[in-house]
């Protein structure tokens, strides 16, 4: 009797347990699709709320940041209770939770010190305050730019701390982690963005005096280092926000100098005094480096008027595409339409047909076009959002470059990727740069394939394999010498060849074991620049074929971090494979 007392007694305490452990499994599992709706309530009302920021709808961005806040801290509540944590602190099984109690404690930070204040903000970005024709009001950037630094540090934090987060075994918890650091990176992108608009803009702009720059109009169906032959120039100038382009020329407009009016060092002369960049202007951006040819810009245009200009900006038609899309078509001489559909094949190809027998003709056509679309880019009104989400885009693909001679601002500039520089970071680096060798337009049918690879972080070095292939899918060559021939009797190659040299800059301290063209070995030029290893090769590639450049490179594991891998803006948009191991610092 006492025996089976004793085992009822048992059997109703494991029933007990099972009844609670099912309880407390219902209950978890009730907890986490509460926690999922919560979280992808923030994520939606997140989204909204920047979308009316950017728009500068001040009451709606607050609103729905507020939604956000509260939905981010209903989520945090129910991932911290207790038998959430207890279950959250066991190892392996507990992970799952673990990660969602992070992102909860991240999307609050995000929605209630990064959203929210940043909302109160909006105004700075209402169209109707912040611009007036081609008057951008600078004391209402300049006044909330404190504000706007100290948002952009929180959300800095916040996006560090959703990076800390560890990847999950569990597949819906690994791909809501990555759903919120995309989230929170568009988030903090804006914010930074911002900022630095904020910091910046006043000052360029003219708030504290006139300000003037050179502006290069650059044609990447001829490539330069940093992505076309300059077809043009302009000079905008600034004053008290309102921005005017005084002077618009073709290249042929600017006189080059007798001899150099600048110096870029040993480094630079080494690899490019060949091609005169000091005194051809065709070539003063050959360098992938923009400072130098900004530099070369504003020292030969001084040289030419006596005028000392505060700086450089260089955009090409890609950009003006993104433009367009955002303030719509523009109208030349003519009655002819320019369009985000249009702009590009006509700048960088048709033009050329069109002009064949009048080049002069084909520079004031293209001219014309530029400076309608940066009229319109000054004085257009409309969605803030859009225009900026448009130069934003131009700006990450590289497209849009900005050089100013106050070292201040340059350091900003250079912080981000409007300065467009060889990178001084310490972690493992690849830049690939065509230039076309032959004066032809071939580089608008160029297409590029760039992979970089190495192995793991054992020993002091490991070796690194940098793939480049460049397509030249040109289909016929009945087109213009000018467009398709080559220049002078040491170049002649047969029509439709594009001739490219091809540049590379690696990581820090990396050693060339060898480098091969197709079957056979290349030659090539080793050398440094900007402190940074430097080869360079010459290749023709016929219409219709691929060129395979390959290097074998030892690189040092003390290259610690991620990868960086910018990326030359041509015509095309190339396919980028980067599986580089990063090394962590040494314990």
């Amino acid at each position: 009797m006492i025996r089976r007392l004793a085992r009822n007694r048992g059997v109703q305490v494991i029933a007990v347990v099972v009844v609670l452990a099912a309880a407390a499994v219902a209950w978890l599992a009730y907890s986490a699709l509460k926690v999922k709706g919560d979280l992808e309530s923030v994520r939606t009302d997140a989204g909204r709320a920047r979308t009316l920021m950017l728009d500068g709808d001040q009451a709606g961005a607050r609103q729905a940041a507020e939604a956000a806040s509260a939905r981010a801290s209903d989520a945090a509540d129910r991932s911290h209770g207790f038998l959430w944590s207890a279950v959250a602190a066991v190892p392996g099984v507990g992970s799952p939770l673990k990660s969602v109690q992070e992102m909860s404690d991240a999307v609050e930070a995000l929605s209630s010190d990064v959203l929210v204040p940043a909302a109160d903000l909006a105004s700075v970005l209402n169209p109707d305050e912040l611009r007036t024709g081609n008057t951008v009001n600078l004391e209402l950037l300049r006044n909330a730019q404190p504000a706007l630094k100290s948002v952009a540090e929180k959300s800095a934090e916040v996006t560090e701390q959703v990076s800390s987060i560890a990847p999950s075994w569990l597949g819906v918890v690994a791909d809501a982690r990555t759903q919120l650091v995309d989230q929170v990176d568009a988030a903090d992108s804006t914010v930074q963005a911002t900022n630095i608009a904020a910091t910046l803009v006043p000052s360029m702009l003219g708030a504290d005096g006139p300000r003037s720059y050179f502006m290069a109009f650059q044609t990447p169906s001829e490539a330069r280092g940093t992505g076309g032959l300059v077809g043009g120039f302009a000079v905008l100038d600034a004053d008290a926000g309102r921005v005017t382009i005084p002077e618009l020329g073709a290249n042929s407009e600017f006189r080059d100098p007798a001899t150099p009016k600048i110096n870029l060092g040993p480094e630079y002369d080494a690899l490019y005094s060949y091609y005169k960049p000091y005194t051809d202007f065709r070539n003063g951006n050959l360098s992938p480096h923009f400072p130098d040819a900004a530099q070369i810009w504003l020292a030969n245009w001084r040289a030419q008027t006596g005028e000392r200009l505060d700086g450089a900006i260089a955009l090409d038609p890609i950009a003006l595409k993104y433009v367009l899309e955002a303030v719509g078509p523009v109208t030349v001489a003519g009655g002819e339409k320019i369009t985000a559909d249009n702009v590009v094949p006509i700048t960088l190809s048709t033009a050329y047909e069109r002009f064949a027998d009048d080049n002069q003709a084909r520079k004031d056509y293209l001219q014309s076009i530029s400076q309608a679309v940066v009229n319109k880019l000054i004085t257009s009104g409309g969605s803030t959002r859009t225009l900026l989400e448009a130069l934003g885009r131009g700006v990450h693909e590289r497209r849009i470059m900005v050089y100013s001679t106050t070292p201040a601002e340059q350091e900003i500039i250079e912080s981000t990727k409007l300065g467009h520089q060889i990178s001084d970071t310490s972690s493992p680096y690849l830049q690939v740069a065509v230039g076309n060798a032959s004066g032809t337009k071939l580089d608008y049918y160029l297409k590029r394939d760039i992979s970089y690879t190495s192995g793991p972080c054992t020993g002091d070095t490991r070796e690194s394999t940098i793939t480049v292939k460049l397509t030249n899918t040109l289909d016929t060559t009945d087109m213009t010498d000018y467009v398709a021939g080559g220049l002078g009797t040491d170049l002649a190659v047969k029509k439709g060849t594009n001739l490219a040299n091809v540049e590379f800059l690696a990581t820090k301290g990396a050693v060339l074991k060898e480098m091969t063209l197709g079957e056979g070995g290349a030659f090539y030029v080793e050398q440094t620049l900007h402190g940074r290893p430097y080869y360079s090769t010459r290749v023709g590639i016929a219409p219709g074929q691929t060129a395979t450049i390959v290097l074998k490179i030892d690189e040092p594991t003390t290259a610690h971090g991620p990868a960086e891998v910018p990326i030359q803006p041509l015509v095309d948009d190339p396919t980028v494979k980067v599986d580089v191991p990063a090394c962590g610092p040494e314990e």
